[in-house]
């Protein structure tokens, strides 16, 4: 596939830093004080009737219709009480989904040098860990795969002009902003989205002396749908899933949608994007969580039966013993062992603490977290695929499965068997 360049239309450099990891959801705080209710909240309408919903949005100005007969929009407090009241709709708000940190690294981890230095700032890590981990080669000096294979980060945005991604890049949309994707507008101010994209699919630069990424022929489809600040909308998230899929569909290409971002409760917008997505062909993969390692804690998506949540490891000691970091969420002991992925499952884990990674101001950065640990999922899946291209999604999936390898629980207690708690099916590895 011919893969074309993005325009970034602006670029930040760090003053101080944001370590995002996972994606945590919240509630929409309720709009009433002192504003008498006016101030706007994302709402999700659904109708009784198609007809109704025609009435409705002649009054509200729709952002997506992810249903039949729903819509999205923004509306204050006190309309949105006055339609609760009209038995012919039924309306929720939409829950804001925010960055969350564990707080791991450090600003002096940072390598933001000013703006004109940027061009000539080349990476101290040309194959970082988690890269050298998961090919199984301590020795690695480059990566290769992923041609003719998509795979679309879903998080706050790329930094598509960073001379280890630029290369990469066919799509650039913003879903953040509008009732249709922006295109070619996907800037990311945050840092998070940059770094999960390089641990994918990064190329080295054109000068081969930047980061390599698992998959860095596949080509990179960058949609924006948390803000610079790490939050977002769940409709927009939803939008985002739906939209890959159909572009999926309509090129006939084979995509894998990453998402190192969710929420501590299911969400009907999103889990039933996934599903659309998953039915599409599409392969889902999503961060697990940091709530660990208390059971029962993988978020949303992750958590879904149609979506593989990752777990992240940890190098000890840097000898090449890998076990489930303690901040990992963990799914439920009852189901360890049973070899089948149900709701609130992990099934594979990858490295994720400590990454070094491409970062939005053109440098890099070295965060920890399951967003981490997402991008070498999904960028070892665009490899195998590649390789493999009569595989469908569940077999890829398969697949995957199939190569992890048992690895250490929660304090070294013990190895994984089956798809254990901690860990899934284990870590899968390119050999």
């Amino acid at each position: 596939m011919k893969k074309m360049k993005s325009t970034l239309l602006s670029l930040l450099i760090a003053g101080s830093v944001i370590n995002p990891v996972y994606a945590t959801a919240m509630n929409s705080e309720d709009s009433s004080g002192n504003d008498g209710g006016q101030e706007t909240f994302r709402v999700y309408v659904e109708a009784n009737k198609k007809s109704e919903k025609s009435t409705l949005k002649t009054q509200y100005s729709a952002r997506w219709e992810l249903t039949e007969n729903g819509f999205s929009t923004d509306m204050n407090e006190k309309q949105f009480e006055a339609l609760q009241k009209n038995k012919n709709f039924t309306v929720t708000k939409v829950p804001i989904v925010t960055l969350d940190t564990i707080g791991l690294e450090d600003d002096s981890m940072v390598e933001n040098e000013t703006l004109d230095s940027i061009t000539s700032l080349r990476a101290s890590q040309q194959i970082p860990w988690g890269i050298k981990a998961i090919y199984n080669n301590d020795t690695l000096t480059s990566t290769t795969g992923g041609s003719g294979i998509n795979i679309a980060v879903l998080d706050t945005g790329v930094n598509t002009s960073h001379p280890d991604l630029v290369n990469n890049v066919e799509q650039c949309k913003d879903f953040t902003g509008a009732t249709t994707p922006i295109n070619n507008s996907c800037t990311d101010k945050n840092g998070h989205g940059t770094h999960v994209a390089g641990t994918a699919l990064a190329d080295g630069g054109s000068d081969q002396a930047g980061i390599y990424g698992v998959a860095p022929d596949a080509d990179l489809w960058a949609y924006k749908v948390l803000s610079d600040s790490g939050s977002g909308y769940s409709d927009d998230i939803a939008a985002a899933i739906r939209h890959a899929a159909d572009q999926a569909s309509a090129t006939g290409t084979k995509t894998i949608i990453s998402m190192s971002l969710g929420s501590s409760a299911n969400n009907s917008l999103i889990s039933s994007a996934v599903n659309y997505a998953y039915s599409k062909g599409v392969l889902v993969v999503a961060a697990a969580g940091n709530s660990g390692y208390a059971q029962g804690t993988i978020g949303y998506p992750g958590a879904l039966p149609n979506a593989i949540a990752v777990a992240a490891l940890e190098n000890v000691q840097q000898n090449g013993t890998y076990r489930v970091a303690d901040y990992s969420s963990r799914g439920y002991t009852s189901t360890t062992g049973d070899y089948v992925i149900q709701e609130g499952d992990i099934e594979i884990s990858a490295p994720g603490s400590s990454v070094y990674s491409t970062w939005y101001n053109g440098g890099y950065n070295t965060i920890s977290g399951t967003s981490m640990a997402t991008p070498h999922v999904s960028g070892l899946a665009a490899k195998i695929w590649a390789e493999n291209p009569s595989l469908s999604n569940t077999q890829l999936r398969s697949n995957l499965q199939a190569r992890a390898k048992s690895v250490d629980i929660k304090g070294g207690y013990g190895a994984a068997i089956g798809d254990d708690y901690a860990s899934g099916f284990g870590f899968a590895r390119v050999q």
